[in-house]
């Protein structure tokens, strides 16, 4: 049976977290690093702990591990070495753990949370923001390698499914998936980067893409994050369009610009408005639903009132 079944069963909707990153900024972590938030699982574990428990007494179903951005190479690049980036990624793991745990023992009402461990593309560990547009120039075995080395890791622990998030490529897309399929039998969910409302970062077309997805089984959810919440619902309904037996899974951002230059955000992302959009993407479809950047437990609130 599917992972996320009881969920859907009992609500019709699993409630993901928000953003990881741009929330331990709001609580004044400095993250202007190229390990992005892997940079607190050394330095600030416990501000992880407690933006998780945020996330899981706003509502939320699953929390993602603060793994997006560590990778073996990342870590080592930033002086540890190579036992204690795998440690660190191991931790990132046990931490969320932990957190679910303490959770889940202290609301019995509530069918226990899931932890995803999470996996951004290769442009993450570049921190160039290649992975908006998923053209790196490096050979195909390069990228394998380097989604082996984290999978086999977060495989490896007791992460309830592991998530391919802002993939930008369906070359990045095939290659991971691949990796995942010889790694482990896992359950997972992708989730694409997209340009427009038809297309992901690379270029392809998302129909192009739900087409690959639909023939690795062990992938649960097909989906799309951090694009601007006007993207969701044209999104959801190519995915549709191209005809799926996946879940839909849709975390977008709140709705503010960051403009890279000056590393700030601009705009509002309201929390009410993220629900009022949350309960349309539902109609839709969509039947995982969270957030990304910029969005925090008062988004997910909103949005759990809404359809959960």
């Amino acid at each position: 049976m599917s992972i996320l079944k009881p969920f859907l069963e009992r609500n019709g909707v699993l409630i993901l977290d928000g953003g990881l990153a741009t929330e331990l900024e709001r609580k004044g972590a400095d993250l202007n690093h190229h390990l992005w938030s892997a940079k607190l699982l050394a330095e600030k574990p416990d501000l992880i702990r407690e933006v998780y428990r945020d996330y899981l007494h706003a509502g939320a179903d699953c929390i993602a591990t603060a793994s997006y951005q560590a990778s073996e190479e990342g870590l080592t690049a930033a002086g540890f070495s190579v036992f204690q980036a795998r440690e660190l990624m191991r931790f990132s793991v046990s931490l969320a753990i932990e957190e679910r745990n303490i959770f889940s023992r202290e609301h019995p009402d509530r069918i226990r949370p899931l932890v995803s461990a999470s996996i951004g593309p290769y442009g993450a560990y570049l921190a160039d923001g290649s992975e908006y547009t998923g053209k790196y120039e490096v050979e195909d075995s390069v990228m394998r390698d380097f989604h082996a080395t984290r999978l086999r890791l977060l495989a490896d622990s007791e992460a309830d499914i592991i998530a391919f998030e802002t993939i930008p490529s369906i070359r990045e897309a095939r290659i991971a998936l691949d990796v995942l399929g010889e790694s482990t039998d896992k359950p997972a969910w992708i989730s694409f980067q997209c340009r427009d409302e038809t297309h992901v970062a690379g270029g392809t077309p998302i129909k192009e893409c739900t087409e690959l997805v639909n023939t690795y089984s062990q992938i649960e959810a097909i989906g799309i994050n951090c694009v601007p919440p006007a993207l969701v619902s044209p999104l959801i309904n190519e995915i549709t369009t191209a005809g799926t037996e996946k879940y839909i899974a849709v975390y977008p951002n709140s709705g503010e610009v960051y403009h890279a230059d000056t590393k700030t955000w601009h705009g509002t992302g309201d929390p009410a408005s993220c629900g009022i959009m949350a309960g349309e993407w539902f109609q839709k479809g969509a039947r995982l639903i969270g957030g990304c950047c910029r969005t925090g437990p008062e988004h997910i609130a909103s949005i759990r009132s809404t359809v959960g």
